[in-house]
């Protein structure tokens, strides 16, 4: 059932449109790796402000908060072009495992941003070890899904 839904996405005029073209193929991956590399930023500017490394000076609650406009505004280009180019060869994508993998610490970085990582800084007295660990994790989580992401296009 799922193979037919995969089939049945691919088959649509816009990823079509998007098989048949190494344009607009380009186009949506350059701006994939704009969006992801905005989230990643921002990730490592936050994660870095937590583990205590950079802006110091700064209480990290607003370190966070500055960061999570980009971590939110770059997620929001990479599901968008991430979609549009996993339509233009659907089956053959969730079909893969490394592929799988990433959509799995992809859903789990983003819920656990959402939900925890964003959250913590703002916790008042809040102890440096629970901090540094928010922020290790964090940078850890995002990490995966890049280096996942990176495996994908090697070795697709």
């Amino acid at each position: 059932m799922a193979d037919s839904f995969f089939k049945t996405l691919q088959a649509t005029a816009f990823a079509s449109s998007i098989a048949e073209s190494v344009m607009l193929t380009a186009v949506f991956s350059a701006a994939h790796l704009v969006g992801f590399t905005l989230l990643m930023g921002s990730v490592l500017v936050s994660a870095l402000r937590q583990l205590g490394a950079v802006l110091t000076e700064r209480p990290a609650i607003e370190t966070t908060r500055a960061a999570d406009r980009g971590v939110l505004a770059g997620l929001a280009i990479s599901v968008f072009t991430g979609l549009s180019l996993f339509s233009a060869r659907a089956p053959a994508a969730a079909a893969n495992d490394i592929f799988q993998l990433k959509m799995l610490l992809l859903v789990s970085a983003a819920l656990l941003h959402l939900l925890v990582f964003r959250r913590v800084p703002a916790r008042a007295g809040l102890s440096r070890l629970l901090l540094r660990l928010n922020g290790a994790a964090s940078l850890a989580l995002w990490g995966a899904v890049a280096l996942a992401g990176c495996a994908y296009i090697l070795l697709e």
